[in-house]
């Protein structure tokens, strides 16, 4: 690809800024307009086919605060292209440029944090996962804000009725080990209070700079090896009385959770305005 490709006879792709498993993130420029956006594309060999469904997503969610706008879908012979709102820096970037954040800046992003999961959640939605790799900061006026991506992995928790989905046991844990809940470790399927529970061990990391567990998966390479021991390290966390009282208090409210409870967000509010 060069800076000459124009997609859509609407947006030219000016640089690479990111890449994952579904492909790549172009930086790109509406040659109309002259706004800068960013360019997710999804190559036909890619089996996953997520951009179509994570456009969708994207629509439905709406305008709302913390949430890039889905600008453009198309497809030409070789990729799938979904145009997005250009964000900053993940927050896992702010976490390791100041190696880790105050308790008081931890928890005012992870209010803003929840405020966009809920939002997700009274949509029917879950987001299953839910890391620092996937918030980021907004641009200009928005560089305060935090914005989620990433729907690749999300998907209704209601039916078509509005009834819950039923709890499954004996999945294949689904997100990245070490933010996943110790119900997923376990197998269950995801529901509302695993995205919550996952924001717990986010916090955590903005707090400390890193997890306790970050070394294990690096060291033990057999999946279920890593699995448990990141699932007794996580579960041990709320004894110990240096992690503050407002982090305990969330992560267990979070895991007494029922697999269908509506969770209350404003009492977890509460628990994290607390001093």
């Amino acid at each position: 690809m060069n800076d000459e490709i124009i997609i859509g006879n609407k947006y030219k792709l000016n640089e690479q800024i990111g890449s994952g498993c579904f492909g790549q993130i172009w930086k790109g420029e509406n040659i109309r307009t002259k706004e800068i956006v960013a360019v997710k594309i999804e190559p036909h060999t890619n089996k996953t086919k997520l951009l179509k469904n994570e456009t969708k997503i994207y629509n439905y969610i709406g305008n709302m605060k913390g949430f890039p706008q889905a600008k453009w879908y198309g497809i030409d012979e070789k990729n799938n292209y979904m145009v997005l709102t250009l964000l900053g820096n993940t927050l896992s970037h702010v976490v390791e440029k100041h190696q880790k954040l105050s308790l008081k800046m931890t928890l005012y992003i992870t209010k803003q944090i929840l405020q966009i999961v809920r939002i997700i959640h009274n949509k029917g939605l879950i987001h299953r996962d839910i890391k620092p790799d996937n918030f980021l900061f907004g641009l200009d006026d928005k560089k305060n804000v935090i914005h989620i991506i990433d729907f690749g992995f999300c998907k209704r928790y209601t039916d078509h009725h509005g009834d819950h989905i039923p709890q499954t046991l004996d999945k294949t844990p689904l997100g990245t080990p070490n933010y996943i809940s110790i119900n997923v470790h376990d197998g269950i399927e995801p529901s509302r209070r695993d995205d919550l529970e996952s924001i717990g061990y986010m916090m955590l990391y903005m707090l400390y700079g890193k997890l306790e567990w970050n070394d294990i998966t690096e060291y033990y390479n057999e999946y279920k090896n890593v699995n448990n021991k990141i699932k007794i390290q996580k579960i041990k966390i709320v004894e110990k009385e240096e992690i503050p009282r407002q982090i305990r208090e969330y992560l267990l409210y979070c895991r007494n959770l029922v697999y269908d409870e509506s969770p209350n967000y404003d009492y977890i509010s509460t628990i994290l305005s607390s001093t």
